[in-house]
C-alpha cells in the first residue's frame, strides 16, 4: 500500500488527527485547490488513517505545486 493520502482538510486538522492515531508524519504539503497531501512514516499508519479519514480522501486527480524551476538557475 502506498504511504500517500490526498485529504481535503485543513493541515492542522490533519496533523491532529495523525497526533491522536499516533501515526508518523514523514511529509505533508498544501494543495493549490485545497486540502493536502500526506506522507505517512509507514503504510499501516497509512491504511489507518485511511480508514479515518475515509469520508474526507479526495478521490479526483490532484495537482500539486511546481518545487523545481523550470529552467536551471545557472
Amino acid at each position: 500500500m502506498s504511504r500517500v493520502l490526498f485529504v481535503g482538510l485543513d493541515e492542522g486538522q490533519v496533523i491532529a488527527r495523525c497526533l491522536a492515531e499516533k501515526v508518523g508524519i514523514s511529509a505533508i504539503e498544501r494543495l493549490p485547490g485545497g486540502g493536502v497531501r500526506l506522507v505517512c512514516m509507514s503504510s499501516d499508519g497509512a491504511a489507518r488513517m485511511a480508514r479515518k479519514l475515509k469520508p474526507h480522501l479526495v478521490d479526483v486527480t490532484v495537482t500539486r505545486e511546481r518545487h523545481r524551476p523550470a529552467t536551471p538557475l545557472w
